[in-house]
């Protein structure tokens, strides 16, 4: 499962469209569990279930290459995977260390 954030800026097609010119996920295989329209940077922040990461590219990607929308993306990630990505260890060293 992923939850993507999609933050949308889509001024022109929202004066053109009106807030009937909404994103479904369903093709990649997801649901849409919220959008909102927004002030600010964004004219719109969409969350989407997804059944994975790749998919949560895919969308972004069909969307920008459309031309209408600008969007970015960041994954959400809950309380269970973040203490589990804690727990694992990882070998790093600094650059120049």
């Amino acid at each position: 499962m992923s939850l993507p954030v999609l933050y949308a800026t889509h001024r022109q097609i929202l004066l053109r469209a009106g807030s009937d010119s909404r994103f479904e996920p369903g093709p990649a295989g997801g649901t849409l569990e919220t959008f909102y329209f927004a002030f600010g940077d964004r004219d719109a922040y969409v969350v989407c279930d997804l059944p994975d990461n790749e998919s949560a590219a895919a969308v972004a990607l069909t969307v920008n290459a459309g031309g209408g929308a600008t969007v970015r993306t960041a994954v959400l990630l809950t309380p269970d995977e973040v203490d589990a990505a804690a727990k694992r260890s990882v070998d790093y060293r600094p650059p120049g260390a």
